[in-house]
């Protein structure tokens, strides 16, 4: 269709240079001035084919050959941004920046299936071990109770960290909380550091509490869960004859609850991972956790629609604070 716009334009042209005798060639008669447009049309509109579709096609061919590499699992492919035409320019902006993030996906499943696996089986060899152990019957009682209760301790942690995946996973997977009720968030705390009771009570740790009364309309299960958490993890790192502080203050918009140790704090580059599954800033401690308590905490929070933050300073201990917002039947 360009090709014959083109030729009937010529054709027009010439007939109107012969009218006004810009030329002596009568159109009419001789063939050459019209097998010389119909040539000139065919190269013209050959040329701006060639250009059109070079234009338009070779981006579109870059992005299928990234698309083509991309299912083959290459997440470092690349199209080019430098393109004229505005809407190809967009589309391959947001190709780069998908790629970019699928790169992230994988890295993060990657470092997760190593993590968990790491984190299986240091128990599992231990059990194993102890277990080849107990078949030697020159065993002393006192060895041999030593080695039962190395393994119901590996157990029990293979046992928390089954459980501790399964519910992060579960959360991770979930938007809406469901069962909702009115409850004493105040109580909800003085229960859980009770419940807690057998991990400070032998380290002669005492808690400065201040939390009025308090009513609260969420998730309590969800929340009994993330309150143990920050304590326990408040309790692990505080030395003997410490005191840990839990504080809550309240105003019509949210509840703010306050959670300060004396233990060893934190230094910035780990309080930068705190917050990520299996990360544990202290080397020496790894035995007591699993490194999915916090993680736990910050989803639980995030489903709730509040924020966790952490302030430390190395030497002179942790403060957790956990903001909800009120939330009315």
């Amino acid at each position: 269709s360009t090709i014959t716009l083109i030729c009937f334009l010529l054709s027009i042209l010439w007939t109107v240079l012969y009218k006004f005798g810009a030329i002596t060639a009568d159109p009419r008669v001789h063939r050459l001035p019209i097998i010389f447009m119909v040539f000139g049309s065919l190269l013209i509109g050959g040329t701006i084919a060639l250009y059109v579709g070079k234009k338009f096609i070779r981006p579109i061919q870059n992005i299928s050959n990234a698309f083509d590499a991309l299912s083959k699992g290459d997440f470092s492919v690349r199209v080019p941004e430098n393109e004229n035409i505005m809407e190809i320019r967009e589309m391959a902006k947001r190709f780069n920046t998908m790629v970019h993030d699928l790169s992230h996906v994988e890295t993060l499943r990657t470092d997760f299936i190593e993590s968990v696996s790491h984190e299986f089986k240091t128990p599992i060899t231990s059990i194993e071990g102890y277990a080849t152990l107990l078949q030697n019957d020159r065993l002393t009682p006192e060895k041999h109770n030593h080695y039962v209760e190395i393994i119901i301790e590996n157990s029990r942690r293979l046992s928390n960290l089954s459980s501790s995946i399964l519910m992060l996973s579960k959360l991770e997977n979930q938007e809406i909380i469901p069962n909702k009720t009115e409850y004493r968030l105040d109580e909800q705390l003085r229960k859980v550091i009770l419940m807690l009771e057998g991990k400070w009570e032998p380290k002669n740790i005492e808690f400065d509490m201040e939390l009025p009364h308090k009513l609260y309309y969420g998730s309590e299960q969800l929340l009994e869960q993330a309150w143990s958490n920050i304590i326990d993890n408040a309790i692990k790192h505080s030395p003997e004859n410490s005191t840990i502080h839990v504080f809550m203050n309240t105003s019509n918009d949210a509840v703010e609850v306050i959670v300060t140790d004396n233990g060893e704090g934190m230094t910035e580059d780990v309080q930068k991972h705190i917050f990520e599954k299996f990360y544990q800033g202290d080397s020496s401690r790894k035995s007591e956790g699993n490194g999915l308590g916090l993680p736990l905490v910050k989803r639980i929070v995030e489903l709730c629609k509040g924020t966790v933050t952490v302030k430390s300073v190395p030497g002179e201990g942790s403060t957790f604070t956990v903001t909800l917002p009120n939330e009315y039947q």
